[in-house]
């Protein structure tokens, strides 16, 4: 064996070596934006729940009002559940704050209820929600970092792997 077919089998396995490494290190990446998105997806049913029951205590609330607020709800709850077949997806973020967008707009209209242990439970709920949603999008910069470096953008490429959307 020549020094030239040497150099050109080290290059080589140096290639080999670091695609591999790359690769696994785009799959890590993703499957943490997509571990992260559970933690997400809870307080967001847990939220839902306690806006349910809020409209549930409405009284006096003009019913129009209300029929929007529940309408907004179920707008968030559909984006919801199409993020959770696929968190990341840039489209499907963008619906669900699209949505969230929609219900934070619905809920101020609502008047303010009496119980006071909702009004507690929902801030503790909203306060908790956006902590998941800041580690989700930590997650996802991360992931698009990784994504568009070069050359690892050559393999995400080839491997399919599209930046990520936040929330």
């Amino acid at each position: 064996m020549n020094g030239q077919t040497l150099l050109i089998a080290l290059t080589a396995a140096v290639l080999v070596f670091w695609s591999v490494g790359a690769y696994n290190r785009l799959v890590g990446l993703r499957n943490e934006l997509l571990r992260c998105f559970a933690p997400v997806d809870e307080q967001f049913r847990a939220r839902q729940a306690l806006l349910q029951r809020w409209a549930d205590a409405a009284d006096g609330a003009d019913p129009a009002v209300l029929e929007s607020f529940r309408a907004a709800c179920r707008q968030a709850e559909a984006a919801c559940a199409h993020v959770r077949a696929s968190p990341a997806r840039a489209g499907t973020l963008t619906s669900l704050r699209l949505a969230e967008d929609i219900l934070a707009g619905a809920r101020e209209r609502l008047p303010a209820g009496t119980d006071e242990a909702l009004a507690a439970a929902l801030g503790e709920a909203d306060t908790t929600l956006a902590f998941a949603r800041r580690q989700f999008n930590e997650a996802a910069h991360a992931y698009n970092r990784a994504v568009s470096q070069f050359p690892t953008w050559v393999l995400a490429g080839l491997f399919g792997f599209r930046k990520a959307g936040t929330l």
